[in-house]
């Protein structure tokens, strides 16, 4: 397979390499520089969701949304307070 560079630096990979690994429009790949003249493309893996679990610590107790809503209105409030550094 072969593909040319533009004049913009940008290139397109041919259908039958994007087919093959899959890839689709918005899909983010990883370039790594080798050596002189070899360039390495990997698919961007984003961070499956079990692997964000536990990260954060579990409230007390779920809030309600009119309690998310009062929590959310005081801290706006003390951000935009005269003389506020938040």
């Amino acid at each position: 397979m072969q593909t040319i560079l533009t004049s913009k630096g940008q290139m397109t990979l041919p259908k039958a390499a994007r087919a093959r690994l899959g890839l689709e429009t918005g899909d983010q790949l990883l370039v790594t520089v080798q050596d002189s003249d070899t360039i390495v493309l990997k698919r961007r893996s984003a961070t499956p969701a079990p692997a964000l679990r536990g990260l954060l610590p579990l409230p007390a107790r779920a809030l309600s949304v009119e309690e998310m809503d009062a929590g959310i209105a005081n801290h706006l409030r003390a951000k935009h307070r005269p003389g506020s550094r938040a």
